[in-house]
C-alpha cells in the first residue's frame, strides 16, 4: 500500500497474520489451561468456589499452579500459533502469540460463565460473573459487608492476573516460536547477520 503525500511516497508494509495458526494456538492454550487445571485438581490445589477473603487463605501449591498454568499454556498457545505461522521473525511471531491470547479471552469468559471456570483453575472464576439478579444481591451485600468485599476485589485481582500473565506467556511463547534469539537488541543486528550468511 502506498500513500502520497507532499510529494513524498510512503509505503506500508502490513504485518502477515495467519488465522489458521492464531487458532491452532488459541484451543492449544485453552486445552493446556484445562489440563494444568485439572492436574491441580487431582492434587488438591486449587480454591474451592473461586473466590477468597485474604491471600493468606491462597495455599502455596494453589499459587504456583495458578501463576505456572496461566503463563505455561499461553506461553504454549503463542508458541504453537509462531510456529504454525512460520513465522521466522520475532515480531510477527509475537504478534501471532498476543492474538491468540486475544481470542482466547472471550473463549475464557464464556467458559467461565458456563460454569467451567474451576476446571481452568480458582483464578478464572473472576471472569464468571453472576446473573443479574445475583449481582443485585451481591452489590447490596459488599456494601454491607467489608468481607464480602473484599473476596469480590481479590477474586477479580487473581483472574486479572492469571488474564495478564497469559498475555505475557503468548507473547514470550511467540517469540520462543520463530526461533530468533530472546534479546532486545536483535533487531539491530538482523539485517548483518543474514548478509553474513548467518540465520
Amino acid at each position: 500500500m502506498e500513500v502520497a503525500e507532499r510529494g513524498q511516497v510512503e509505503k506500508f508494509h502490513p504485518w502477515p497474520l495467519s488465522w489458521s495458526a492464531v487458532w491452532a494456538g488459541t484451543l492449544s492454550a485453552i486445552a493446556l489451561a484445562l489440563i494444568i487445571g485439572l492436574v491441580a485438581i487431582a492434587v488438591g490445589a486449587h480454591r474451592v468456589g473461586g473466590s477468597f477473603g485474604t491471600w493468606h487463605q491462597v495455599g502455596l501449591m494453589t499459587l504456583a499452579f495458578s501463576v505456572f498454568g496461566a503463563f505455561l499454556a499461553f506461553a504454549v498457545g503463542g508458541w504453537v500459533a509462531a510456529k504454525v505461522a512460520g513465522a521466522r521473525r520475532s515480531e510477527t511471531a509475537m504478534l501471532h502469540g498476543a492474538v491468540a491470547w486475544l481470542v482466547a479471552v472471550p473463549i475464557l469468559v464464556v467458559l467461565a460463565s458456563l460454569g467451567a471456570a474451576p476446571y481452568f483453575g480458582g483464578w478464572y472464576g473472576g471472569l464468571a460473573g453472576l446473573p443479574p439478579a445475583a449481582a443485585a444481591q451481591q452489590a447490596v451485600a459488599i456494601t454491607q459487608d467489608p468481607a464480602m468485599a473484599m473476596a469480590a476485589r481479590n477474586t477479580a485481582l487473581a483472574a486479572l492476573t492469571a488474564l495478564l500473565l497469559g498475555l505475557m506467556g503468548g507473547v514470550v511463547g511467540g517469540w520462543m516460536g520463530s526461533g530468533e534469539p530472546m534479546t532486545f537488541t536483535h533487531y539491530r543486528t538482523r539485517r548483518e547477520r543474514a548478509a553474513a550468511g548467518g540465520w
